[in-house]
């Protein structure tokens, strides 16, 4: 299929993707502002993407980033309702595990609020750039649940103490800490200008081809054991978490804009 071909194919909907830079550069958009959320509809076109531009040969990288104030409110609350979050979970980790082992470098932009499934998109990929002020977290526990790939990936990505204070609190952390604590690679005001200037950098004189060996040499394992863990993870959220009468007063109590009544069980 030619670049225009692709292009047109991906406008629609609530993603946007184009190559520029000679086709070394796949960009996606998020594209339903302002929440961003990352529901089955946003998943699919993702993952669809991601398949469509399997076999672009001379790609060197991806810009992942986003319309509107925030990268994304995160995950689609309906979709974890006991009846819906099986086909859900299992979906956004089969895009996160593609992610994980993407043969280029995905460089994620990052403004506002970046939170749950957004931040989970977000840590799949290779590098993150935030503005200062961004506002990453995870605050699932705040609804009687736990958030299955950021308890695997944010472990692997930062310090172990670190990942614990985020995800038992469900707090969050501007961009400037994140980049501290190494969650993000650079907080700039401008995340997409620095992303692209990266590129234009460090990675549009590379050769796709040696670039793509030497993310696999450096990803593999984490890659690997990422998989691995996510699906415990997920096996634990669905078996274990899902039969807890806190777990789904939590998700009720939220679609209900009111306060839980937790029971401890």
């Amino acid at each position: 299929m030619s670049a225009l071909a692709q292009q047109s194919a991906q406008d629609a909907g609530p993603l946007k993707a184009w190559l520029e830079r000679d086709g070394a550069l796949l960009r996606l958009r998020l594209a339903r502002p302002k929440a961003n959320i990352i529901d089955a509809q946003m998943i699919a076109a993702l993952s669809g993407c991601f398949a469509l531009y399997k076999e672009n040969k001379g790609m060197l990288a991806v810009l992942l980033d986003h319309e509107g104030p925030h990268f994304s409110f995160g995950a689609s609350v309906e979709e974890h309702l006991p009846e819906k979050c099986a086909a859900m979970l299992g979906a956004l980790h089969a895009l996160l595990g593609t992610m994980l082992e993407w043969r280029a470098p995905i460089l994620v932009a990052i403004r506002g609020q970046c939170l749950g499934g957004g931040l989970e998109l977000a840590m799949a990929g290779h590098l993150l750039f935030v503005s200062p002020d961004a506002q990453l977290g995870q605050p699932e526990i705040k609804l009687g649940v736990f958030p299955p790939a950021a308890s695997v990936l944010l472990p692997l990505r930062i310090a172990q103490a670190r990942a614990e204070d985020l995800l038992y609190s469900g707090r969050s952390i501007d961009g400037s800490t994140a980049a501290a604590w190494g969650l993000a690679n650079h907080a700039d005001a401008d995340p997409v200008a620095a992303a692209l200037a990266y590129f234009d950098e460090n990675l549009a004189a590379k050769s796709a081809a040696s670039l793509a060996l030497g993310v696999r040499a450096a990803r593999s394992a984490f890659a690997d054991l990422a998989r691995a863990r996510l699906a415990d993870a997920e096996e634990s959220y669905l078996e274990d978490l899902m039969a807890t009468h806190d777990a789904n007063e939590g998700l009720a109590a939220f679609l209900a804009k009111r306060k839980p009544k937790w029971e401890h069980r």
